[in-house]
C-alpha cells in the first residue's frame, strides 16, 4: 500500500492538511482533541502529575523574584502564584520593596476580574500617564495571545473607569499624550491592518470620541508594511513624538514629529536603531554606512547632538566599536546617560557614556560579574519621572537570579534573591565549541556532572533567529527534571542569533538557516566525540524559529538524536506567510512566493522535506491554540503528515498559553513536564 507524503518538494503546493489551519474548525478541533488524548493517555499518570505539581510550587512559591518596574514614586508588579493564576497586579515603594516581606498595595486582581466576567483575562502591558501616574491603559488578553483588548483603569481609585477609552480585540499599543487624548497604534477597524497584522497607522483619539472618528495622524506609506509605530519623548518640552514605519522586520523609517503628525524623515540607514534622550541621539548601524568621506563599520554606535544632526551636521562620535566577538546586545538611555549592554567572547559588560558639551564620556559599570548572565535595564518605566537607577539580573546555570540595584551608576546592591530550587551537587558549567560543517566555531554551554559518564542523558537546545542572543541561565525547571535526576543540558549558540553581532546573525538567516542547522547538529556530534554521550541519549527541544530547527534535525540529522520536542513551532515555510503574522517574518527567512527564495526556502522546510521510510526518532509537537503570532496549523500539519507515514509523532495544544507555555503557572508547568518526561522516556533518564 502506498504512503501519502504529501506535501513534497516536488508538489509543494499539493497539501492535504489544509484544514488543520481552520483554528475553530470542528473537523481541526476534532483533530487536537483526539491527539490530545492520546498524548495524556501515554504521557499522564501519577508521575506527570507528580513532577507537574512540584514545578508548579516552585513557579508559585513566595520569595521567587518580583520583577518591578517604577512608576513615579511607585514600584508594580504583576504577580502569580497558586492562589492568583492569573495575576495580582500590586504596587509598593522602593522602602517597602527593600524588606525581607514587603507589603504590597493591590490594584488588580485578574483572576476575580475573569470570573466576574467570564473571559480568560490575562494581562499583557500597561501604559500610564506620566509624571502623576494616576491614568493606566491596560492591555487585557483572553488566553495569553498577542491581540488585546484596552480599557481604561483608574490608579488612584483601583477601578476601571466608567465610560472610559475602551477598545476591542486587536493587535497594538498606545501612548498617552495627556489625560483626554491617546496615541494609538491599532490593527482594530476596517483598513487598518497591515498585511502581517499589525497597525498600519497611528490615530488621535480624543476622550469621548467614538474609535470610527479618531483622525489617522501617521500611516504607512508601504503596502507592504509590517507595522507602524510611535513613542512619545517627554525628555524635551513640548514632548516630541517619534514614528516609525517598519518596511520589514529589520528596516524601518524614521520621522521626529509632533501630535500633529510626522514632521521631519531622518537621513538614517534603514536598518539602524536610533534611540534619542534630551539633545543627544545614538544610533547603532547594521551594515557599514558611508557618511561624506568617513566610512563607519557595522555594529558601531554613534552619538551624536540632535539638533546639529538635524541641521545636516555628521561629526559623529563612536562609542562602541564591535570586534570578531565582541558585540552590542542592547542600548537605553537612564538619567541622561546611554547605557551599552554588551558581550565580549560571551562574557557581559556594561558600559555607561554621559554625553555633554565638551564629548562624550565613557565608564564601566562597577561590581558586576564576567563568568555569569547579566541583564541590566532601567529601574523608571519613564526616564521622566526617574532619576536614573538600573536593575541588574544576575545568574548562571547553578546559580538563581538575583536583582539588584545600581544607583548613581555606581556598584550594585542585592535587592532581593530568587531560591534554590534543585540539588545541584556534582554539577559544573563549562564552555565548549563544536566545529560545524564550513569549519567555524560553534560554542555552546554544558551543565552537568563533573566527569563525564559516556552515555549521559543529554537535553539541548538553541535558537538561531532574529538576531537573540542566547545565555544560560538557572532554570528551575530544566534543574529539577532534568539535572537533578542525573542528566546534562546543553545550549548552543548557533548562528542566526546575535551574540557575535550582525554577521553571526546574517549567516544564519535566509539561505544561511541550513547552515544555522548544521551547526546545532555539530555541536551534537561534538558531544559525542567528546564522550559525553551517544547519539541514542540526545534530546533536543526548540520552539518558535527553534521549531524550524527540530524539525530539520528530525528529517536531515535523525541520527545524532533520540528525541525531540517541537514547540509553538513554524514549520511550513511554503505558507508560513500566510498564516497570522508570517509575513512579518519575510526577511528574516524569505519570501516562498519569490521562485529564487523559495530555492533555500525548501532546503530547511522540514514539512516538505519528510519522507516515509527515514530513522526519524519520536517527536512530540506541542503548541496553543491561542497563538496568534505562530499559527497553530503549523504543527498540526506536521503531526498529520508524520503520523501518516506511521512515524511516532505525538501532539499536544492546549486551549490557552498565546506563543508561550502557558498564561498561569500551572499551565507553564504542564507544558514543560508533558514534553520533558516524553524526551527523558525515550533517552532512558529515570523520571519515576
Amino acid at each position: 500500500m502506498s504512503i501519502d507524503d504529501r506535501p513534497t518538494l516536488a508538489a509543494p503546493d499539493d497539501d492535504p492538511y489544509l484544514w488543520l489551519e481552520d483554528i475553530e474548525g470542528e473537523r481541526a478541533l476534532a483533530f487536537v482533541a483526539a491527539q490530545n488524548q492520546r498524548t495524556l493517555a501515554a504521557l499522564g499518570g501519577a508521575g506527570f502529575e507528580r513532577d507537574r505539581d512540584m514545578l508548579a510550587a516552585i513557579f508559585d512559591r513566595s520569595d521567587n523574584i518580583p520583577f518591578v518596574s517604577r512608576r513615579g514614586a511607585l514600584l508594580y508588579n504583576l504577580w502569580k502564584d497558586a492562589a492568583h493564576p492569573r495575576g495580582l497586579w500590586r504596587r509598593t515603594t522602593l522602602a517597602e520593596f527593600r524588606k525581607a516581606e514587603p507589603q504590597w498595595e493591590e490594584l488588580l486582581d485578574l483572576d476575580r476580574l475573569a470570573a466576574d466576567e467570564g473571559e480568560d483575562w490575562a494581562l499583557n502591558w500597561v501604559s500610564t500617564l506620566p509624571p502623576a501616574h494616576e491614568r493606566a491603559m491596560l492591555a487585557l488578553s483572553r488566553g495569553g495571545s498577542d491581540a488585546v483588548v484596552l480599557r481604561e483603569f483608574d490608579l488612584v481609585a483601583k477601578r476601571f473607569v466608567a465610560d472610559g477609552f475602551t477598545l476591542s480585540e486587536a493587535k497594538g499599543g498606545v501612548d498617552w499624550l495627556d489625560q483626554d487624548t491617546l496615541l494609538l497604534a491599532s490593527a482594530f477597524g476596517q483598513g487598518m491592518a497591515t498585511p502581517s497584522g499589525y497597525a498600519r497607522t497611528m490615530r488621535l483619539w480624543r476622550r469621548g470620541e467614538p474609535i470610527e472618528a479618531a483622525k489617522v495622524i501617521f500611516a504607512a506609506e508601504n503596502s507592504q508594511s509590517v507595522w507602524v509605530r510611535a513613542g512619545i519623548d517627554r525628555s524635551v518640552t513640548p514632548a516630541r513624538v517619534w514614528f516609525t514605519e517598519g518596511l520589514d522586520f529589520f528596516n524601518h523609517h524614521l520621522w521626529l514629529g509632533d501630535a500633529s503628525g510626522a514632521g521631519i524623515k531622518l537621513d538614517l540607514p534603514t536598518d539602524c536603531w536610533m534611540t534619542a534622550d534630551g539633545n543627544f541621539m545614538a544610533v547603532k548601524l547594521r551594515q557599514p554606512w558611508t557618511v561624506g568621506d568617513v566610512t563607519h563599520g557595522a555594529d558601531v554606535v554613534l552619538g551624536i547632538r540632535l539638533s546639529a544632526f538635524l541641521d545636516g551636521v555628521r561629526d559623529f562620535v563612536r562609542v562602541f566599536e564591535p570586534g570578531p566577538r565582541r558585540a552590542l546586545q542592547g542600548l537605553c538611555w537612564a538619567g541622561g546617560r546611554l547605557v551599552l549592554s554588551i558581550l565580549d567572547e560571551l562574557k557581559p559588560q556594561s558600559e555607561v557614556w554621559t554625553p555633554s558639551a565638551q564629548g562624550w564620556s565613557c565608564q564601566r559599570l562597577p561590581g558586576l560579574p564576567e563568568l555569569a548572565t547579566v541583564n541590566v535595564w532601567p529601574l523608571d518605566a519613564y526616564e521622566l519621572t526617574g532619576n536614573g537607577d538600573l536593575l541588574a539580573s544576575i545568574q548562571d546555570p547553578l546559580t538563581p537570579p538575583s536583582l539588584q540595584l545600581i544607583d548613581g551608576f555606581g556598584a550594585p546592591a542585592v535587592l532581593t534573591q530568587a531560591p534554590r530550587t534543585f540539588t545541584a551537587e556534582g554539577c559544573v558549567v563549562t564552555r565548549h565549541e563544536a566545529i560545524s560543517v564550513d569549519g567555524v566555531g560553534i560554542p555552546y554551554t554544558l551543565t552537568g556532572p563533573a566527569r563525564p559518564t559516556g552515555d549521559a542523558p543529554v537535553y539541548m537546545s538553541a535558537y538561531g533567529g532574529f538576531g537573540h542572543s542566547i545565555r544560560p541561565v538557572y532554570n528551575a525547571a530544566l534543574g529539577k527534571l532534568w539535572l537533578e535526576r542525573g542528566g546534562t543540558v546543553v545550549e548552543a549558540n548557533i548562528r542566526g542569533g546575535g551574540e557575535f553581532g550582525t554577521a553571526w546573525h546574517d549567516a544564519g538567516r535566509f539561505a544561511g538557516k541550513r547552515l544555522a542547522h548544521d551547526d546545532f547538529a555539530a555541536v551534537a556530534a561534538d558531544l559525542v566525540r567528546r564522550g559525553v554521550t551517544v547519539p541514542k541519549r540526545i534530546a533536543a527541544q526548540g520552539g518558535s524559529n527553534g521549531g524550524i530547527l527540530i524539525t530539520n534535525m528530525l528529517v536531515r540529522y535523525p541520527e545524532r538524536f533520540g528525541a525531540l520536542f517541537c514547540t509553538i513551532p513554524l514549520i511550513d515555510m511554503r505558507r508560513y506567510t500566510k498564516l497570522l503574522a508570517g509575513a512579518s517574518w519575510i526577511a528574516e527567512y524569505g519570501d516562498p512566493d519569490k521562485d529564487e527564495d523559495w530555492g533555500w526556502l525548501q532546503t530547511y522546510s522540514a514539512y516538505h522535506m519528510a519522507q516515509p521510510g527515514q530513522p526519524y526518532p519520536p517527536i512530540l509537537i506541542a503548541t496553543t491554540r491561542r497563538d496568534d503570532r505562530v499559527h497553530p496549523g503549523h504543527a498540526r500539519k506536521m503531526t498529520a503528515k508524520l503520523q501518516a507515514m506511521g512515524y511516532d509523532t505525538s501532539f499536544y495544544e492546549p486551549a490557552a498559553g498565546g506563543h508561550g507555555y502557558g498564561t498561569d503557572n500551572r499551565e507553564r508547568a504542564s507544558f514543560i513536564t508533558l514534553g520533558t518526561r516524553f524526551l527523558a522516556r525515550h533517552v532512558g533518564l529515570e523520571m519515576d
